[in-house]
């Protein structure tokens, strides 16, 4: 393996299962451990008596967007309410693996009718990115979300093997940025570059650290800088792609990212355009394409979550849950692309480097750590996980990749609503720009900024906000400042209300 690849480029989607996005791929390649079509889920797990919902190939466009909180997902896995820890300790002792019997139980609680919405998978001609990708590369059947909890504890794993004791998305710790050392230092520290293409205000700055004045220069906008990287040959080490957070009309920017209620055909085209860009690249042929998501967003799956896992770091969350982080999310999709993987490949366990070892989102700086001969572990968990650097088993490169893959059908007969509320995760972001911006000192912060702001006018908010730390950090280089400083934007006392910035998007011409 060693000098074959010399770019790793992450893409990591948003609230999808393994078995809502693949599980019907088992019709392809039986190897793959996908769905019959024999699974269940009964609408009250604690009663044989009540209807059953068997697993279809129906599903579609999803709106709205199933339970993923910590405790939604504890009764999905279990099958039992999540109580407090004294009476439903967050991992249970007594049970050696979930029974991943609550789906259908718990969206029901969130709505009726919607565990028909969450015991359904794709089939493989309605994601025909994926169905090309996994008959051309690898698929790993058995990849789990890192913590059994929402986006940002799972997205702080993918680059830095630990949520830094968070298990929800709180805009308190998440808003002044995490501490944590990341793969992006450990890149930056030994001489590797690394790259973040962003669409919209980058999640990745919930770590502290990437705001710093020295990293300002590894933000580029996807639109403008993404395919012109690859056609140049200039990619860097470690390439981060982070998508449309937000799903407007107007512009002809749909959110991409396979939240729901966005549309998955926008996720696959994104794919589509990420893959076509980096197979045209003279990059190619040193390259490896990572895609997996971030948690399985409520959806079933069949596989048991792993337990008795290394905490990364000794920390334990905060009350009411006490999570010790000894077991896994829900299993979700992940694919690796490169000309030195085999077609059809399918990735099962890992073979080690421990005997328990999985596959999880921490998987990703353990095998950069390897590819680049990079020292050091960040944590516990990247030690212990699983690396995927052996799927890359040719000797040469292959030459029969395909150069384009299929166009997506839209699967949304409607517009995107772009007066719709904020999501948990959008709101966040609006909270992450406040403090990008400055408008973290004004009263209105944290929730008053975002009461009754439609998506539009949060994308607005995001992008004009990032502009303005940009600008920021542009006026301190020019001023010598000390390369660790993080700049702080000191808003007008004028300063237009959030949303009501009539300026242009990012995507239409920031750096």
């Amino acid at each position: 393996m060693a000098g074959k690849i010399k770019t790793v480029v992450v893409l990591v989607q948003e609230n999808r299962s393994f078995d809502h996005m693949l599980g019907w791929f088992k019709s392809l390649n039986p190897a793959i451990d996908g769905v019959t079509g024999d699974e269940t889920n009964r609408v009250d797990a604690s009663d044989p008596s009540s209807r059953a919902v068997r697993f279809s190939d129906r599903a579609q466009y999803v709106d709205p967007d199933p339970g993923h909180s910590i405790q939604a997902i504890y009764e999905q896995l279990y099958g039992a309410p999540f109580v407090d820890a004294a009476a439903t300790p967050i991992t249970p002792p007594a049970v050696p693996a979930p029974p991943m019997s609550g789906f259908a139980q718990q969206a029901e609680k969130e709505q009726p009718g919607m565990a028909d919405t969450v015991m359904s998978g794709f089939r493989p001609d309605a994601v025909p990115v994926y169905r090309e990708l996994v008959r051309e590369f690898a698929v790993c059947d058995r990849w789990f979300a890192s913590v059994p909890a929402s986006t940002q504890p799972n997205r702080l794993f993918v680059h830095s093997a630990t949520s830094h004791g968070l298990v929800s998305n709180d805009a308190k710790v998440l808003v002044p940025g995490l501490p944590q050392r990341t793969i992006f230092d450990n890149l930056h520290d030994q001489g590797f570059s690394f790259g973040i293409y962003y669409q919209y205000p980058p999640s990745t700055l919930f770590y502290r650290n990437l705001r710093r004045l020295k990293y300002v220069g590894n933000f580029h906008q996807f639109d403008l800088h993404f395919r012109r990287h690859c056609r140049e040959g200039k990619l860097p080490n470690y390439v981060v792609v982070e998508q449309r957070y937000f799903d407007l009309e107007v512009l002809g920017l749909p959110g991409n990212d396979d939240h729901p209620s966005h549309d998955v055909a926008e996720g696959q085209r994104f794919v589509k355009e990420v893959y076509e860009a980096l197979r045209s690249s003279p990059q190619w042929e040193e390259a490896l394409l990572v895609i997996t998501y971030d948690e399985h967003g409520g959806f079933y799956d069949h596989v048991p979550t792993p337990v008795g896992v290394p905490s990364p770091d000794g920390i334990v969350s905060a009350a009411p849950f006490f999570f010790e982080f000894d077991r896994l999310g829900a299993r979700v999709p992940a694919l690796f692309v490169s000309p030195w993987i085999e077609p059809g490949t399918v990735v099962h366990r890992p073979p080690g480097p421990h005997p328990t070892s999985e596959f999880e989102h921490s998987s990703i700086p353990a095998t950069v750590k390897n590819i680049f001969n990079i020292d050091g572990f960040l944590t516990k968990r990247d030690a212990w996980a699983g690396t995927f650097d052996s799927v890359l088993t040719r000797d040469t490169p292959r030459t029969d990749c395909p150069v384009t893959l299929p166009e997506p059908v839209k699967l949304r007969r409607t517009a995107p609503v772009e007066h719709a509320p904020l999501s948990e995760f959008q709101e966040e972001l609006v909270q992450l720009a406040a403090v990008l911006n400055g408008d973290h000192t004004k009263d209105s912060y944290p929730h008053k900024l975002v009461e009754g702001m439609t998506v539009a006018e949060a994308a607005k908010y995001c992008v004009d906000a990032f502009r303005a730390f940009l600008d920021e950090c542009d006026r301190y280089n020019k001023c010598g400042e000390d390369g660790s400083h993080i700049p702080t934007v000191k808003p007008p006392s004028s300063a237009p209300a959030p949303g009501k910035n009539k300026s242009s998007f990012a995507s239409k011409g920031t750096r």
